[in-house]
């Protein structure tokens, strides 16, 4: 019996590698269950326009990360004096009860506020990350963040599914609901199961940023991984205020309007999921620098005839291959920055990272509002291609010294 004990026993950063997967997994349910509806949700809130319905879309996707991408750096260096584990059951219970009142509000300014009020309790999924590259063996630090940064990615690729069932079958509030109740759930998994030694660091210990900066090694591969991230989330997320408004377009009104918008949000998930080990695995041995321009010169091929689509299978069959393009971008910036951040500083590393995808996260629903209104739905693939065109050039800039380095 102890040795059946012994086996089945595992090394406590395992543990919370586990745990924290699914608890990245649930947040990026949480956060991507209502994707599919919202602009339906608002519109059900009042009579608009499609230009108010857009700019209304825009601003309730945006509002969130506004929120996020000013208070993240307060939360990650009270995060590294106060620890990670703290800071993940103040995100995981704020935005359970948050999301929750979503559920109850009877007009669109309601929602808005309380999408800046979920802003507030962001930082679970930059915190995760940065309890693991401190309580993983370095050796394995890379497989370990390739694989809890999959969880977030495959949630909230998947979580849209989800939400059009639960949408379609109860209705709109439910889904709030159930979203802060999964949350909730996640909240008692991390006080119970998640495993922290931390040494408290005095906040007049703490570098100041300009400080913190120049004692990186590599200080142009963590600044280009932040900008990178940004035009990830801005050229991703311009698509997800109009996606269900597209399909709608192609599909005309369906009864299964709202599960087919979920599906259609949700393929990139399956995608992401089968692809993302083995994209970290060969980023191990080829360089993981390469697999990310690998993923952009794919996205180039993948957003532009997303544009030109005529019906709802050809549109299903890009947002696969969008998967698989995330797969080989998303994980492998968490990968290079676990890399050549100092332990003693990751938990602000990951929270500037989440400052600027939150700043990209504000800009790409925003970008694809105006785009939308002025120049159409297929106008917002164009404009995502020309991001990762951008990208492309930014990334090969950044990583250049790394062509030389063995990864």
């Amino acid at each position: 019996m102890t040795k059946v004990n012994k086996k089945r026993k595992l090394p406590e950063w395992q543990q919370n590698l586990h745990v924290l997967w699914f608890g990245n997994f649930m947040a990026g349910i949480g956060f991507s269950l209502i994707t599919p509806f919202m602009s339906l949700y608002i519109d059900s809130l009042g009579k608009f326009s499609q230009v108010q319905l857009n700019l209304w879309s825009g601003i309730t996707f945006s509002s969130t990360f506004l929120v996020t991408a000013v208070i993240s750096p307060m939360w990650g260096r009270l995060a590294d004096a106060k620890g990670r584990k703290l800071m993940l059951m103040r995100a995981s219970l704020g935005m359970a009860i948050v999301i929750a009142l979503m559920g109850l509000v009877t007009n669109v300014y309601q929602l808005v506020a309380l999408r800046f009020l979920q802003g507030v309790f962001s930082g679970y999924i930059s915190n995760a990350n940065a309890l693991i590259a401190t309580e993983t063996p370095r050796e394995r630090s890379g497989q370990a963040l390739g694989t809890l940064t999959t969880g977030n990615v495959t949630g909230t690729l998947l979580g849209p599914l989800l939400g059009g069932i639960v949408a379609t079958a109860f209705g709109y509030r439910a889904t709030f609901f159930i979203t802060g109740s999964l949350l909730f759930i996640v909240f008692l998994l991390t006080v119970f199961m998640v495993h922290e030694h931390f040494t408290p660091i005095a906040r007049s210990e703490q570098k100041p940023v300009k400080e913190l900066f120049q004692s990186l090694s590599h200080p142009q591969i963590i600044f280009g991984m932040f900008v990178t991230t940004l035009i990830i989330q801005a050229s991703n997320n311009s698509i997800n205020p109009v996606l269900s408004l597209y399909v709608r377009q192609l599909m005309g009104q369906s009864s299964g309007l709202n599960i087919a918008s979920g599906i259609i949000a949700s393929i990139p998930g399956i995608a992401t999921l089968i692809a993302a080990p083995r994209f970290g695995a060969l980023g191990d041995r080829i360089g993981t620098h390469k697999i990310l321009l690998f993923g952009l010169v794919l996205g180039l091929l993948v957003y532009w005839p997303q544009a030109f689509v005529q019906n709802i299978w050809q549109l299903g069959f890009l947002r696969f291959l969008v998967g698989i393009v995330d797969a080989a971008m998303l994980p492998q910036v968490q990968t290079l920055l676990a890399k050549y951040a100092p332990h003693e500083i990751t938990g602000r590393i990951f929270s500037y990272n989440q400052s600027f995808q939150a700043t990209g996260n504000v800009i790409g629903p925003m970008l694809g509002s105006f785009v939308s209104g002025s120049f159409g739905y297929s106008g917002v693939f164009i404009s995502s291609t020309v991001l990762v065109m951008i990208n492309l050039i930014w990334v090969r800039f950044s990583t250049r010294e790394l062509t030389t380095t063995k990864k």
